[in-house]
């Protein structure tokens, strides 16, 4: 008996210890591939299909700041000033999920970067657990900027398309640091389902998200790393 507690402890020790390492590695290295990125090749090997994978890291300078706000009016427009969760977000996302089968997700940024860069695209307790864990070190250890730049650099944005600089590369065929607002807002559009979803040419679905992140834009003002607004 006292073997198998000795066993768990270890375990445990080890899924509390190693996602701390990785953060704090992740903090100056980039990140060279996600889970979701391996799931994904395997997925397509396994199926036959053509493998695509295509994910080229560059630093938050060379990515657009049009297409940084745009992500923050589509995905979490409380980012700059949260620590990592959105409270009144998850109140919204709990109370839309009694009312209708689709599911609404309140995540952050910060959430979604720990679960794409340390963790598996399941829906689980324990999943969730480790997701809230490590985005409470993400944010101690991080600054928000390195946070945007892990996410944009990692997040799924097309099959097999991984990251702000492929995602531009294959929608727009550009750079990512020339990405227009136009652009950057139809990228955004997509990450809900950027497997379903296209960026170019639009449906009209997604045109219609693309305009209500335009105007979000344009109401959030210029994107400052430093500001500490209020809750």
């Amino acid at each position: 008996m006292m073997k198998i507690f000795r066993f768990l402890f270890k375990t445990l020790l080890w899924l509390l210890v190693i996602p701390i390492i990785g953060v704090v590695v992740f903090k100056w290295v980039p990140v060279p591939a996600t889970p979701l990125m391996v799931i994904r090749y395997f997925e397509q090997k396994g199926a036959d299909k053509e493998t695509i994978w295509k994910h080229d890291w560059v630093p938050i300078d060379e990515i657009s700041k049009n297409l940084q706000l745009a992500v923050i009016c589509s995905e979490d427009q409380n980012f700059l000033s949260h620590n990592g969760f959105d409270l009144k977000a998850i109140e919204k996302a709990f109370d839309s999920n009694q009312k209708s089968e689709r599911v609404r997700g309140g995540s952050t940024i910060s959430q979604q970067t720990a679960k794409n860069v340390f963790l598996w695209p399941e829906r689980s307790w324990l999943r969730k657990g480790m997701e809230t864990y490590v985005t409470f070190w993400i944010e101690l250890i991080w600054s928000k900027e390195r946070i945007m730049e892990v996410y944009l650099n990692s997040i799924e944005m097309g099959n097999g398309i991984y990251g702000a600089e492929a995602a531009s590369q294959f929608w727009f065929k550009k750079p990512a640091s020339k990405l227009s607002k136009s652009e950057a807002a139809a990228i955004a559009a997509i990450l809900p389902r950027p497997l379903k979803y296209r960026a170019n040419p639009l449906t009209k679905y997604i045109a219609s998200r693309k305009l209500w992140i335009m105007k979000q834009m344009s109401f959030h003002g210029a994107l400052n790393y430093d500001r500490k607004d209020e809750k």
